[in-house]
């Protein structure tokens, strides 16, 4: 049998290991938050942004963030229909509606238009989500965020090394959410990070974080009010803080291996890929195949042709609002019709050249099927 090609994995070095085991041997007492802070510092730093929060998921970031703008019972919060439940879940815990929108064609990512004609009264914040590393309408949603006096806030969780016109992925709304879960660019195992450059909603953040405790607060064990547990272990930092030392060479293995892809499947005038308008940088966190409908490709088809290949096969996301916990929304007819047929590629750092070739090898073999 051919050897497994996996969808993703993380890359792991000496780095990575020296920092844990120094985290696990010393990182206790007085020293229990050393690589928290310096990871936190790095990702601000890296990002051009005034703060960072690291947190135990992008979830836990996306869930303070919102509470922190005041999103509350009979709130709405707008975001695209093409999505993963972890950007929808925080609004729901919150006892806000999520509002669907549907989609735009090329980059998968929420349509502007769709998201300002959903706007009420009620709207509290709209939620860019960069998917699979391609870029939200950045100018177009903070235009209509500063007609309407709404907040627009980034779920960067696949975004990390995407930029908009000179500007990092998380750093342009509101405030920011990361996820360093272990198929991401950037990896703690579990784990994500809330970032902003905004000094109120920071310290709000921050006192959300720590169960209510607001820093300076000169009583010991005082909550002000209920707050969050979504802190990152100390453990996973050290894992973090090596990761982002890096991260300039795994973003560009990242584009290495999609561009990889883009170049031997040019002559497939069927089949989209994962966009790169001028002035943006895409991080192609997950190289992605949309072929035509004409094509006759489908999704399961995809799928068996690569289970046959021993080669992980890892569908489009549903729209949200086709999942049991929401309402059908099929008038988002793109966000509709795009997962039918489409799939994430393999994309992993150390991804050879022959392993790409498989992977094309099995899409040229649908496509002349």
């Amino acid at each position: 049998m051919k050897s497994r090609i996996l969808y993703t994995k993380p890359s792991i070095t000496e780095r990575e290991v020296a920092y844990a085991t120094d985290a696990a041997a010393n990182g206790w007492g007085d020293r229990c938050y050393d690589y928290v802070n310096r990871f936190e510092t790095a990702f601000a730093s890296h990002l051009d942004v005034a703060h960072a929060i690291s947190t135990s998921s992008c979830t836990g970031a996306l869930h303070m963030g919102l509470a922190a703008l005041g999103v509350g019972p009979g709130d709405e919060v707008i975001l695209a229909d093409t999505n993963w439940t972890a950007s929808a879940a925080p609004i729901v815990h919150l006892g806000a509606k999520p509002v669907f929108v549907d989609v735009l064609a090329d980059s998968w990512c929420i349509d502007p238009e769709k998201a300002e004609a959903a706007i009420t009264p009620r709207t509290k914040a709209i939620m860019a989500v960069h998917i699979y590393g391609n870029l939200c309408d950045m100018d177009a949603l903070l235009a209509i965020g500063a007609r309407h006096n709404i907040p627009i806030v980034e779920d960067a969780a696949e975004a990390l090394g995407s930029e908009w016109k000179g500007r990092k992925a998380g750093s342009l709304g509101a405030f920011g959410a990361f996820s360093f879960h272990g198929t991401k660019t950037v990896t703690t195992g579990e784990g994500g990070m809330f970032v902003t450059s905004d000094d109120k909603l920071y310290e709000r953040v921050l006192t959300l974080s720590n169960h209510g405790r607001a820093r300076g607060q000169k009583k010991q064990f005082w909550p002000d009010e209920i707050g969050f547990k979504y802190k990152m272990s100390n453990l996973q930092a050290a894992i973090g803080l090596a990761q982002i030392e890096r991260v300039n060479e795994l973003v560009d293995r990242k584009r290495e291996i999609f561009y990889a892809y883009k170049a031997q499947l040019s002559g497939m005038n069927s089949v989209a890929m994962n966009p790169e308008p001028d002035g943006t940088k895409n991080g192609f966190w997950m190289p992605t195949v949309v072929f035509a409908p004409e094509t006759g490709v489908t999704r399961e088809k995809l799928q068996g042709a690569f289970a046959a290949e021993n080669i992980d096969a890892r569908v489009f996301f549903w729209p949200l609002s086709s999942l049991p916990p929401f309402n059908d929304q099929p008038g988002n007819t793109v966000a509709y019709d795009l997962p039918g047929r489409a799939m994430n590629l393999p994309s992993y750092h150390e991804m050879t050249n022959d392993e790409i070739d498989r992977v094309v090898q099995v899409l040229r073999d649908c496509m002349a099927a």
